[in-house]
């Protein structure tokens, strides 16, 4: 991602942490999205310092230089001076090698397994279609046009609005234009009547479409 993008990008709330190393040191990965992480660890930082963030997934090696966006201390150092545990959002700079597209098939994982789960629960129940479209979401090319389509959610009405920016908004998702429209119509009455989690998943997946090597 270059880093002029601001765009805000979607993470993944890990219910296993993902270990990794932050310069040098451990850290554990408790978020994670396309664009960047969110860590825990110990030791302080400060905005806009850079790091190397390593880990394994799959036994591959994903390395990212990444910059600190914002952080905070959530411990004090004991006795020793050097305990302190800080949270940390970090925004990725450069994908070193392949990281960028084995992150990506990380996320298409672990977000294929939490819409599964979601599915499972709500089988027979209204929005069970919609994790069905979420499970398929940009892997059928149909039409290779070019650009997005944001769909917004206004007042309880739909608008549908070319873009050449791939930018989630909050009040809606944007998907490739080529995405099928009947699917994508379920997909809207999934996100009505989703909880403020579920419509963040659905942005999270659409921006996977969005960013698919």
């Amino acid at each position: 991602m270059p880093p002029d993008d601001r765009r805000e990008f979607q993470r993944l709330k890990l219910t296993q942490p993902i270990l990794g190393v932050m310069d040098g040191a451990n850290t554990l990965i408790l978020d994670i999205g396309m664009a960047g992480a969110f860590l825990e660890h110990y030791g302080v930082t400060e905005p806009g310092k850079r790091f190397q963030l390593s880990f394994r997934w799959r036994a591959a090696d994903v390395l990212f230089v990444c910059e600190v966006v914002r952080t905070s201390v959530v411990r004090l150092p004991a006795g020793d001076g050097k305990s302190a545990v800080s949270l940390t959002g970090a925004q990725f700079v450069e994908a070193i090698g392949d990281s960028a597209t084995i992150l990506h098939d990380l996320m298409t994982d672990f977000v294929g397994r939490v819409v599964e789960a979601q599915r499972s629960n709500a089988a027979g129940e209204p929005g069970s279609a919609g994790a069905t479209v979420l499970s398929t979401l940009g892997a059928a090319r149909r039409k290779r046009t070019k650009g997005y389509v944001s769909y917004r959610l206004k007042e309880g009405t739909w608008w549908r609005v070319p873009t050449d920016s791939a930018r989630q908004p909050e009040d809606g998702f944007t998907v490739p234009a080529w995405e099928d429209e009947a699917e994508l119509a379920t997909l809207c009455e999934a996100y009505e009547a989703s909880d403020d989690e579920g419509r963040k998943l659905i942005r999270l997946v659409a921006e996977l479409s969005v960013t698919s090597p």
